[in-house]
């Protein structure tokens, strides 16, 4: 591996090399590093300090982290480079992209790590027999801003790309055709396969499909899309959100997660049930799981305050764990396609600002839990769910509720482990606490006069 890596690198004119792997809260943190710690690298790995898993979103430090912290004295973290992940965007050709996972300094998976969460599970499913092909779709919001002027203005009163409601709009898309080019053409040349992209209905707000693959490859890719993106627009002027709710005003931002089982050979959909108008007994138990266990591992599908703001009626955001044929109310849409290939389901309850290897391991561990069960799913919903009344359907309405859900849940060990979900809940009830000591706007303009 380490004799043709260098004739790629020789033939692409590679002359730097960066290297990053994915927090708790889905950023990307990495550095560049020479080629001959590179090399070095391949066969040993490399220390990189395990703090990136003792803060937050923003670089604040946890106050409660027991993977590593104050008594710890933040030590280095072993990295281990995955050359399968080689990325070169088409702007910095002389530089090569890879990916790294992360491990204890005896060498076992670093239980805060969540491509190694999603690896595991993923394991799990090929034990099984099962391979795991997921996609991800997102919504993004597009403005005529720079991190200066985000800053400046205090993220109010933000210019958008375009202005109004322009969902599906042929005329927005010749209009910013030049930011459309780019995304398209870096995204696949930096192996990020684009099926559809579109404005949605909104003000600046589009939307990507991203192609299907095997569930790790998937999870790099939608990864790796949102902070490719920022770059992309960055060099047009532009920043892009991907937050649940950025205006109260205006739709959240979708971020829906695709997902199927196939047999060993990826041949054969164990979802498809020919003949039939719903899916197969497997793909049946799995939907069972992922729906059932929906309201107590929303947690880890949904990982921050805000992106409880979505879950309001009359937006398209699903409120309740429940799933129908074709229909998007429901928190999971089943989709049978014009044919065997197409069979799968579309988990709806998840926002653009998903982790996406948190978000798709819980799919895939609840689904697998589904079926070592034999959970049948609920009654299955035809009409708007955002008016089904059972409680026991019901979604956390805040990021506190889910939480305590999670705190109590006695299934989410089977279905993700022990060592990851001590440090998860840790790190939410950190964002919980975060927000408790805010004082919003909202807050300000209501109570400060008057009260």
């Amino acid at each position: 591996m380490s004799e043709q890596l260098r004739r790629d690198f020789n033939d692409k004119g590679i002359r730097k090399v960066r290297v990053g792997g994915f927090d708790i809260d889905g950023v990307l943190r990495g550095k560049y590093i020479s080629l001959d710690k590179f090399w070095s690298a391949l066969e040993k790995g490399f220390g990189f300090c395990d703090v990136i898993f003792g803060w937050d979103i923003n670089d604040q430090l946890y106050d409660n982290a027991k993977v590593t912290g104050w008594d710890t004295g933040y030590p280095d973290a072993l990295a281990r480079i995955d050359t399968s992940t080689m990325r070169v965007l088409p702007y910095a050709p002389d530089t090569a992209d890879f990916l790294i996972d992360f491990y204890t300094q005896e060498g076992q998976p670093h239980p805060a790590c969540p491509r190694g969460l999603l690896k595991s599970i993923n394991q799990r499913a090929l034990d099984a027999g099962f391979r795991s092909k997921f996609s991800a779709e997102f919504e993004f919001w597009v403005f005529q801003e720079t991190p200066e002027t985000l800053h400046e203005k205090g993220f109010r009163d933000l210019q958008p790309l375009s202005p109004g409601m322009f969902g599906y709009s042929w005329l927005r898309q010749g209009q910013n055709q030049l930011l459309v080019d780019d995304i398209l053409d870096t995204c696949a040349t930096y192996d990020i396969d684009i099926e559809s992209l579109h404005p949605e209905t909104g003000p600046g707000v589009w939307e990507a499909a991203l192609r299907y693959d095997d569930i790790v490859s998937a999870a790099d890719k939608a990864a790796l899309f949102k902070t490719t993106l920022k770059q992309i627009c960055d060099r047009h002027g532009y920043s892009v959100t991907f937050m649940a709710k950025w205006n109260p005003d205006l739709p959240g931002s979708s971020g829906h997660i695709h997902q199927s089982l196939w047999d060993a050979g990826g041949q054969i959909n164990l979802f498809a049930a020919a003949g039939s108008d719903t899916l197969s007994a497997t793909g049946l138990h799995y939907l069972g799981g992922l729906v059932t266990l929906a309201p107590e591992l929303t947690a880890l599908y949904s990982p921050f305050v805000n992106s409880y703001k979505r879950y309001v009626p009359g937006v398209w955001a699903p409120l309740t764990a429940s799933w129908g044929i074709e229909n998007r109310t429901c928190g999971a849409r089943v989709i049978l396609g014009p044919s065997d290939h197409a069979a799968r389901i579309e988990f709806r309850q998840t926002a653009a600002d998903i982790n996406p290897y948190i978000a798709m391991a819980t799919c895939l561990g609840s689904g697998l839990y589904g079926i070592a069960q034999g959970i049948a799913p609920p009654r299955m919903t035809s009409g708007d769910a955002t008016q089904e009344v059972d409680p026991s359907l019901a979604l956390p309405p805040t990021l506190e509720a889910a939480v305590g859900l999670l705190r109590e849940s006695q299934s989410v060990h089977d279905v993700l482990g022990e060592h990851f979900i001590d440090h998860y809940i840790r790190t939410r009830d950190w964002e919980c606490r975060e927000y408790r000591k805010s004082v919003s706007e909202w807050e300000l303009h209501r109570y400060f006069e008057s009260a």
